[in-house]
Parts: structure tokens; C-alpha cells; sequence
């Protein structure tokens, strides 16, 4: 219902401003909620539409849709559950879009779009490209920013120099779970170690920090992570792909959407253990999580993979993608 409640009031607002900017284009690039939008405006002005995803939305056989990551179906029935997804997706955005393009003049659809292809910004070292995708379906590498040169501010360089590399608690944008709760049981399992606590849209927990915390504000995991033992995270494709870009272990507390999947995921590369539960925090779970995620053999995993990672540009390998699909 809260995706229908936004659809409707920001896809009108969002479709004249896709065909505005459409105007004198060659191709419309377009993902995530916007997705339909960037279709419509590019069947309206006549040129190609390619989607793009930070989760793979292609159906397979390998593996389930991100959205239901708790199936565990046969290959057929992996392939099914992404149409599914997909189709539900569609009947919460069918109204609010066929209204929008009603307004531009267009006719209304009565079906998903077929035969779009698709650029992901993932890695295949992190996830290979399934052999059963289009062959305009393509894994890139990750979708990184331009280095900026950031350096630490002094009091969080002085905390980095003060001792051993600290662990890197945060659930960025996470809001709805019991802060008082969550926050105060992982610092106390994983005291004595130095913490790096990014608070996030949830914010402090409302107890005196020790010694050992150090409050971050806003800082780049690419450039924060390769510092830090371990990341604790909700396993959002961006963090989960900057933690293993860095060469170093996670552990995953999954809220919604495609978190699990990413959790699922790094614990079947051995560089993570099974998910953390927001609604369990047991002191041996959490004990028996952070010491795997110390175990040499768990280390070397994580910078074997981060070393693959380094060696990707996801950018540039989108960049040749688009110029091939849209000559």
C-alpha cells in the first residue's frame, strides 16, 4: 500500500520531468522506481530504453528473485518467481503510469515491457553472470564515483592512528527497528574493539558511548572500509559491494527488500556468517559471528576477493555496453 501511495503521487511529477529531459537524447537509461517512467518517455520520443539495476531483476534458473530469497525452488520455479515479482511491481505502478501517459497523449499499456536490455552495476567477481541470461543482460562491476581525494577529518585520522584497525558499525538508512536495543548488544559484543558507529537515519542510542566508539558523520565506504577489520551492515548492494571491493569480511543484519539475498550471498563465499537477526541478538550468536569473521582463512577469502574487485571498472564497462546497444 505505501508503494502504491507513493506511486501515485510522485510518477506524474516524475513523467514530465523524465520527458522533459528526454528532449535531444539518443537512449534513456532508467532503474528502480523510475523504471516504467524511463520506458514510457523513451517509447514517446522514439529512441532505445536500457534498464538498469543494482539487484539482478533477470530471471534465471540459479537462484530465486532478490525480493523472495527465502524460496528454495527448482530452476523453473526460480525463473517463475522473478515474473511474479515483476508482474506484482507492474499492477501497483499500471495505474498512476497509464494516467501519466494518458496526460502526454500516449495510450495505456496493458503489459510489462518485453525485451529491454539490461545493465547491472555488479560485480561478477561478487556475482557471475548466469549463462542463462539475454545476451543483452550484462553484469558490469560496480558503479563507483570518481575518486575525490578524501582524507579523514583530524579527530577520525587520530582515532584510525590511535591503535589497531577498528570495526565499522552502520545501517545507513535503516530506520524501524529498536535502536535501544540493536545498537547497544553489538557494541557490547564487540567490545573491547575500537568501533567506527555511523548512526545513520536511526540515530544514537540514547546510553553514554565508551571510549572505544567513535561517532562518524557522513564519510566514503570506499575509502573508510579498506581501514577497518570488519564491516557491520544491512546488506544494501551498494555497502555489501564496498565492503568487498576493500578486502574485508562482513557481518550482515538484513532489514527488507534485497538485503538477505546480499547476506545469503557472502556467507556462500565464506566471507561472511549467516545473517544477524534484528529480532535475536543472542550473545553466542553474535560472539560465535564475530569470530568468524576474524579467522585468518575468513580474511584471506574477503582480500582475495577484493583483490578481483580492484581489478574491475564497472563504469567503463557500462559505458561500452550502452555505445554497442544503442547503435
Amino acid at each position: 500500500r505505501g508503494l502504491a501511495r507513493m506511486a501515485a503521487r510522485h510518477v506524474p511529477a516524475w513523467m514530465r520531468q523524465a520527458d522533459a529531459a528526454t528532449v535531444g537524447c539518443d537512449a534513456v537509461l532508467t532503474g528502480g522506481l523510475a523504471a516504467f517512467v524511463g520506458m514510457s518517455v523513451a517509447e514517446r520520443h522514439a529512441i532505445p530504453v536500457i534498464g538498469l539495476g543494482m539487484i539482478p531483476l533477470t530471471p534465471t534458473r540459479l537462484f530465486p528473485t532478490p525480493f523472495l530469497p527465502r524460496l528454495r525452488l527448482p530452476g523453473l520455479l526460480n525463473r517463475w518467481s522473478y515474473s511474479a515479482v515483476n508482474h506484482t511491481v507492474w499492477r501497483t505502478f499500471r495505474r498512476p503510469i497509464n494516467e501519466a501517459r494518458q496526460a502526454m497523449g500516449m495510450p495505456a499499456r496493458r503489459s510489462l515491457w518485453r525485451d529491454v536490455p539490461m545493465l547491472y552495476g555488479i560485480s561478477p567477481s561478487l556475482l557471475p553472470e548466469p549463462a542463462d541470461w539475454p545476451t543483452d543482460h550484462h553484469v558490469c562491476g560496480q558503479w563507483r564515483a570518481p575518486e575525490l581525494g578524501w582524507a579523514p577529518p583530524p579527530d577520525l585520522q587520530a582515532f584510525l592512528d590511535a591503535g589497531p584497525a577498528p570495526v565499522y558499525l552502520g545501517f545507513g538508512s535503516m530506520t524501524g527497528f529498536d535502536r535501544e536495543r540493536v545498537l547497544p548488544a553489538l557494541l557490547g559484543a564487540l567490545a573491547p574493539r575500537r568501533v567506527l558507529l555511523s548512526p545513520g537515519w536511526a540515530g544514537l542510542p540514547d546510553m553514554p558511548l565508551p571510549p572505544n566508539v567513535f561517532v562518524l558523520g557522513s564519510v566514503p565506504h570506499e575509502t573508510l572500509f579498506p581501514r577497518c577489520a570488519f564491516v557491520i551492515h544491512h546488506g544494501g548492494s551498494g555497502t555489501t559491494h564496498s565492503a568487498c571491493r576493500a578486502g574485508v569480511p562482513s557481518l550482515v543484519m538484513p532489514f527488507a527488500a534485497d538485503q538477505l539475498f546480499w547476506a545469503r550471498r557472502l556467507q556462500v563465499l565464506g566471507l561472511a556468517p549467516e545473517a544477524l537477526s534484528v529480532r535475536r541478538l543472542d550473545p553466542g550468536v553474535l560472539t560465535r559471528a564475530i569470530g568468524f569473521v576474524e579467522l585468518a582463512q575468513t580474511r584471506e577469502r574477503a582480500a582475495v576477493l577484493g583483490r578481483a574487485m580492484a581489478g574491475e571498472d564497472g563504469v567503463a564497462t557500462a559505458v561500452a555496453y550502452v555505445e554497442r546497444l544503442i547503435r
